[in-house]
């Protein structure tokens, strides 16, 4: 997708913006570690690519939407890797923020990017201020309770759990979050822009169980195997690796099929196809789990 470097130059923006004399110098350190370098920032790319399919009119919005949505993915993250959760030791390829920097600063480092998201809806909402509590409520649903990416982190301390109701908070509800948010950005309705960001996000989680079983650690920049080890659900778990396979491809074209008619259509559908070939390469399906525990999980789910 597009628009990396405005995304990139709006983040780096977001973190100055917030930053000054008197800070403290490791937590604001701990910040810039887990927002740079970057991910893939598909969640961002989203918000610009909806909002100029929408026609986008005020991009200072559209950035800071766009920011907003990617600050939190991040804080996500870094609470995700802390021991009560994941216990990561890498992300993106280095040190998780709790290994670099110590669990402390890591749990503040995430409640600092929260805090730093709304911040930057607020900065930039002047121009049409009108369309603030419209964003303000899309991001909160997409990150709190009841179906946010928080209640998706919670179920994991759950006894039973649903594993599309799991999935869907944990992944498809921000999704959810940045293609309406990128609609109301441009002062258009996002109700139209929901399906395809929830299915583009559960599709991006199916992706994320079966390279996990997969993948390897040194590619994707993180741990694998992990659901095994925490006996989390997982598609993989409950389809095995060709139902997970089919169920990523049935979901990638639910979203291609979702997406509303608008000028940017086709270049839409395009990006979501190039998308599908990034997550789960063709040939993925010839490769089976690297280890004798991942294929019993597999055979056995």
């Amino acid at each position: 997708m597009p628009n990396l470097d405005r995304i990139e130059r709006a983040l780096h923006a977001a973190l100055q913006a917030i930053d000054g004399p008197g800070r403290p110098p490791r937590l604001a350190g701990a910040m810039q570690h887990a927002v740079f370098p970057s991910g893939a920032r598909i969640r961002p790319q989203l918000v610009l690519a909806v909002a100029h399919a929408c026609g986008e009119d005020d991009p200072a919005l559209t950035d800071a939407a766009a920011v907003a949505i990617e600050l939190l993915h991040c804080a996500s993250l870094v609470h995700d890797d802390l021991p009560c959760f994941d216990d990561a030791a890498t992300r993106r390829g280095r040190p998780s923020v709790q290994k670099a920097w110590g669990e402390r600063l890591a749990v503040l480092a995430g409640d600092a990017l929260i805090v730093a998201a709304y911040e930057a809806l607020g900065r930039a909402a002047g121009r049409h201020v009108s369309r603030l509590p419209g964003l303000l409520a899309t991001v909160s649903r997409g990150v709190g309770m009841p179906l946010g990416i928080v209640a998706g982190q919670a179920w994991e301390c759950e006894p039973q759990v649903t594993l599309r109701d799991y999935q869907q908070a944990k992944t498809g509800a921000l999704f959810a979050a940045a293609t309406m948010a990128g609609a109301q950005s441009a002062g258009s309705t996002p109700e139209p822009w929901r399906g395809l960001g929830e299915r583009l996000g559960q599709a991006y989680q199916v992706a994320d169980d079966i390279r996990d079983v997969v993948g390897d650690a040194q590619a994707l920049g993180k741990p694998v195997h992990r659901d095994i080890e925490l006996d989390r659900p997982s598609m993989t778990r409950e389809l095995g690796l060709d139902g997970a396979l089919a169920e990523f491809r049935r979901l990638m074209d639910e979203t291609e099929a979702a997406v509303p008619d608008c000028p940017g259509a086709a270049g839409f559908r395009a990006l979501i196809r190039h998308e599908a070939r990034r997550l789960v390469p063709t040939g993925l399906e010839d490769i089976r789990p690297r280890t004798p525990e991942a294929a019993w999980r597999v055979q056995a789910a």
